[in-house]
């Protein structure tokens, strides 16, 4: 195994904090234009320029070294996101939201994994530009800052893969083009087109042109941050919510086939399996709430408590994260079919986080041949996924993740626990964590703002590792990543 190549990782953190050097240049015109403070926006805009080009000098004999490999790649991606969301935190700090610098790291960890937990109970008090910032970083962090980089800078040269690898979701990746620059392009432009729809759609509602963008930049990477202290509940339009219900859903579908169905292939996406898994599993827990719901006299009208459903099931189910109540009231009913939509989530290639409906698929799969294996021991019984064969390295690592999974959600929730919180606080906010749902159950339905430095130590690692695949961010704390 040849020696890291920390130039070339050196050379990329180098380029993504320029990049985003270029970002924070617009909300700087932003605060200037709503006449906010605007030097924390020029400190941050330094900062990530001396950064950058201190890394870039670091990295300059990049190209003569090796071509990176998948070690470089997990790597470079987990120091992005870190790198990124140290210097992020500025805004918050100079701004004067917080003066906790563990709050405001939390705040944009929270932000660029899509989270969506919130250490602010009145988000409304924060600048405009503030809050803008909040929602761009979500936007950037849907389908990966990495990517787009990937998308705009091709000088990566074969590094582009190793970065495109370690950083998307799921467990396949559809090469739709011969080149991963091409790819990363066209998954972009999909998710722009997305965004500009929704915030045409938002505007056209109830909803203020700023709203408007905000809530579609938070929607379309399943974030969840809201400019509102109640999030979509404050506009009280049914409009709104259906319009909110159907882009989060969109947004957990696997974007390379939304890719071929808006390019005249819709076929592909219908006749994906996880697709039509997720679709049903989505209008299963629907129906199971709404009845729950009805049955409680919830609301009022029949329409009401489908609707709640509805919008509940794909919020929570999409890994967006808006509430429109707080569900620690609705009984525990309600609490199992939540942790349920935060566990599993939406489908592999999307911005949504959680174990993806293509493993929990192939879980379901492989647990179906054991039970033909108990009567037919030597039967051999592939697992299929749209009539292929899963090779058996992939069905072990689909196990391995998920075992891996389960397990952090558990440790997570015990050291949560260790540090006097209760046990459905612990077990919802430690899934929420590592789903990137943001929401839980119990005191921090709403807010983490009351937890402690070490409960919001814990919850910023289960963020990041469940935004990179858990394998990504594990894999660089073993000894055996670091071996020659």
């Amino acid at each position: 195994m040849h020696s890291i190549n920390f130039r070339f990782i050196s050379r990329v953190l180098g380029m993504m904090c320029l990049l985003e050097a270029g970002v924070v240049v617009g909300i700087l015109v932003l605060a200037i234009c709503f006449d906010e403070p605007f030097l924390p926006w020029v400190a941050t805009i330094l900062t990530f320029t001396g950064v950058g080009l201190s890394l870039l000098g670091l990295g300059k004999e990049a190209r003569e070294k090796t071509q990176a490999t998948r070690r470089e790649g997990m790597l470079t991606v987990t120091l992005t996101w870190l790198l990124l969301s140290l210097i992020g935190m500025l805004p918050f700090l100079m701004n004067g939201a917080t003066h906790s610098a563990l709050d405001a790291f939390f705040e944009t960890v929270s932000g660029f994994t899509t989270t969506g937990a919130t250490v602010f109970r009145d988000v409304e008090s924060l600048p405009r530009s503030l809050l803008f910032w909040r929602s761009l970083t979500q936007w950037q962090g849907g389908v990966g800052i990495v990517v787009f980089t990937v998308a705009l800078m091709p000088i990566f040269g074969g590094g582009a893969t190793q970065l495109y690898n370690a950083e998307t979701t799921g467990i396949t990746h559809d090469r739709f083009f011969p080149r991963i620059t091409d790819v990363a392009k066209a998954l972009w432009l999909v998710y722009l087109a997305e965004t500009l729809v929704l915030i045409l759609l938002l505007w056209l509602g109830p909803m203020p042109l700023f709203d408007a963008i905000c809530h579609a930049f938070t929607c379309i990477s399943t974030g969840g941050y809201s400019t509102r202290n109640d999030s979509i509940e404050a506009y009280h339009s049914p409009y709104l919510d259906y319009v909110i219900s159907g882009f989060m859903y969109i947004g957990s579908l696997n974007l390379t086939l939304v890719f071929f169905a808006l390019t005249g292939k819709p076929r592909r996406l219908f006749r994906d399996e996880e697709f039509r898994f997720f679709t049903f599993f989505i209008l299963s827990i629907t129906s199971m709430m709404a009845l729950s719901l009805y049955l409680r006299g919830q609301y009022p009208s029949v329409e009401e408590n489908i609707r709640f459903a509805l919008f509940q099931t794909i919020s929570l189910g999409s890994s967006t994260g808006y509430l429109s109540t707080d569900i620690t009231h609705l009984g525990s009913f309600i609490w199992m079919l939540a942790l349920i939509l935060m566990f599993v989530n939406g489908c592999a290639g999307s911005t949504s986080g959680g174990l993806k409906s293509a493993r929990f698929l192939v879980l379901l799969k492989n647990l179906y041949n054991e039970f033909k294996k108990q009567i037919h021991p030597h039967l051999l019984t592939p697992v299929l996924m749209n009539k292929r064969q899963l090779s058996v390295s992939t069905v072990h690592q689909v196990l391995a993740f998920c075992v891996m999974y389960i397990m952090l959600i558990f440790i997570g929730a015990t050291l949560l626990m260790m540090d006097q919180n209760d046990f459905i606080s612990s077990i919802s906010i430690a899934c929420s964590a590592i789903s990137n749902s943001g929401p839980a159950i119990g005191k921090y339905a709403f807010s983490v703002g009351e937890a402690s430095v070490f409960s919001k130590g814990v919850l910023c690692f289960l963020m990041l590792a469940g935004r990179l695949e858990v394998f990504t961010v594990i894999g660089i704390l073993t000894p055996y990543f670091w071996k020659r």
